[in-house]
């Protein structure tokens, strides 16, 4: 499998997981794992831009002006590169403010977790019950008011940025667009 399908591949996934993951925003426990999964995947993507590889450089997501004019300014590479660096920096930030909200307590790593450590004193049927309640969960959610409205701030910014990249390659680069979305054919 060629680089540039590996690309294709691993974008679908991100897709897939991000729209999961903003369509389960107020489910809790699905929503946080989602977003821990596309960490993870995030986290994986640095890394493969380790390899060499010049399709999967992070250099692709920074925008260069040179060269751009008015008669080309739609067609021109800093106009989805802007787009991407935006959705980049979005999803980063979405990212990691979900883990800050988190504090791990999703995956039993929070001090809040109810798991249990072999010699540890751990949390009392009842503390366990009470953390888990909804009652407390609405309490959690309105003590962390500002980082919670930057999250969600970020996740509209990301949904409105990748409205934008989807009409933008729709409308001014159709092969990519068709590629991407797997409307290319066998071709082999």
């Amino acid at each position: 499998m060629s680089v540039m399908h590996r690309l294709r591949a691993y974008h679908a996934l991100l897709v897939v997981l991000a729209v999961a993951a903003y369509a389960t925003g107020e489910t809790g426990l699905v929503h946080a794992w989602l977003g821990y999964v596309v960490s993870a995947v995030l986290i994986g993507r640095v890394l493969w831009s380790l390899t060499g590889a010049p399709q999967l450089g992070l250099m692709r997501f920074y925008p260069q002006f040179a060269g751009l004019k008015l008669g080309s300014a739609m067609t021109h590479p800093a106009i989805s590169r802007t787009l991407l660096l935006g959705i980049g920096m979005s999803l980063i930030g979405v990212s990691a403010t979900g883990i800050a909200l988190d504090r791990g307590r999703s995956v039993g790593l929070g001090a809040e977790s109810a798991v249990a450590v072999p010699g540890a004193k751990g949390p009392t049927e009842k503390q366990v019950e009470a953390a888990t309640s909804p009652k407390d969960n609405r309490k959690h959610e309105e003590s962390e008011g500002p980082l919670s409205e930057v999250h969600e701030f970020l996740a509209n910014l990301l949904a409105g940025l990748v409205s934008l990249h989807v009409a933008y390659l729709l409308l001014f680069k159709w092969p990519l667009a068709r590629f991407m979305l797997f409307l290319d054919g066998a071709k082999r």
